[in-house]
């Protein structure tokens, strides 16, 4: 750590007292500083909205007791200047608010070992709660092949596609992190205890939310921007048109991330949200974990050879022996005459033709004439 403790514990009181993500709260900070901004909140210097919406909160605010109290728990609170700090995340204070949500956070409490300064390559895979079969697994494939290029995968821990996400970064090997919009002691949804809880063992979970604080819609918006900061770049898989996502999709746009979306069936509501994105050319189409890697490395690194047929040995011939060939029949064997009024090219070049067809084992001379072999019929 090398933040002075008046910094850290001026950026504690404030994240007490104020709403993560408040872009009021973030514009102040950024123009006098935290510890002016939190003593003047203290000492009731001014009459702003931001004294008086904090003003409810002030019984009870006490930094020093929730830092001893968050490190017995097992949480650190990373701030700006701290070695750990995620400098992406400065990206935020240059982004316009969303909904009255933006600018940096005044830090971050993290439980698990996992350092944050080392998410600069990190994928955020998001989407639809309510995932469909299709949109699970490809979102698993999508987290397993990304985590095993070391790559690590950040997701919000919810139903649906955010556990996918996380469960197949885990089975591909590799590291994954969750960011929660209540505090990071907590648990949401409860069901998803085991995951969080192994998360924070070999992981990180993460929140803008002090210690204890409960998930609500407006922190569900202020994480979300985190999510789409700390990561490389965004990968949509099905979303609704009112889904949640889509404010993550929003954000990723919003700090020149990458953007991208998994398509679904057209008759799939929870992808015609993604659909849209595809659509207005706001994200980019992918279909696999190694598209993905390709959009968010650096130029050359994971690049991949665009998909084509099996390749046929005939494919190798010029286009006028392709011609000629063409014009030979399977059944019977007719002469050359034939197969050139077929082909409709002169007898003087079909002959030879035939002959380097014959060569390559392409057409067979019989009494009667020519006809195709086997490997032409490949």
């Amino acid at each position: 750590m090398s933040v002075p403790e008046a910094e850290r514990l001026a950026r504690v009181g404030l994240s007490l007292l104020t709403e993560p993500g408040d872009a009021r709260v973030a514009a102040v900070v950024a123009d006098v500083g935290a510890q002016v901004l939190y003593d003047n909140v203290l000492a009731q210097r001014d009459d702003s909205e931001v004294r008086r919406d904090a003003r409810s909160r002030l019984e009870g605010c006490d930094p020093v007791r929730q830092l001893e109290q968050a490190t017995r728990a097992g949480l650190r609170f990373v701030v700006p200047g701290d070695t750990e700090w995620p400098t992406q995340l400065d990206d935020l204070a240059l982004a316009p608010p969303l909904q009255q949500r933006g600018g940096a956070p005044l830090g971050l409490w993290v439980r698990g070992p996992l350092r944050l300064d080392g998410l600069g390559s990190s994928v955020a895979v998001v989407g639809s709660r309510s995932a469909t079969t299709y949109g699970a697994d490809v979102a698993a494939q999508v987290a397993a092949v990304v985590a095993r290029s070391g790559a690590p995968v950040v997701s919000g821990a919810a139903f649906g596609i955010d556990q996918a996400a996380h469960r197949g970064a885990l089975g591909g090997g590799g590291t994954t992190i969750a960011v929660l919009a209540c505090g990071a002691d907590r648990v949401y949804p409860q069901a998803h205890r085991e995951l969080i809880e192994h998360l924070a063992r070999e992981g990180a979970v993460v929140s803008e939310s002090p210690p204890g604080g409960a998930p609500t819609r407006v922190r569900f918006l202020s994480r979300n921007r985190i999510i789409a900061a700390l990561t490389s770049g965004t990968v949509v898989v099905e979303a609704a048109v009112r889904s949640g996502a889509l404010n993550t999709a929003n954000w990723a746009t919003r700090l020149n991330r990458h953007l991208m979306g998994v398509p679904g069936p057209i008759t799939s509501a929870p992808s015609q949200g993604v659909h849209q994105l595809l659509r207005s050319g706001a994200a980019t189409l992918v279909t696999s974990g190694q598209e993905v890697l390709e959009m968010v490395a650096p130029a050359g690194q994971h690049v991949l050879e665009e998909p084509r047929g099996r390749e046929r040995s005939r494919d190798r011939l010029s286009m006028s022996d392709q011609q000629v060939l063409d014009a030979v029949p399977v059944s019977r064997a007719v002469g050359a005459d034939s197969v050139a009024r077929t082909a409709g090219m002169a007898l003087l070049k079909v002959g030879p033709a035939l002959d380097r067809l014959r060569a390559g084992g392409y057409v067979e001379r019989e009494e009667d004439g020519w006809r195709l072999a086997a490997l032409a019929q490949e």
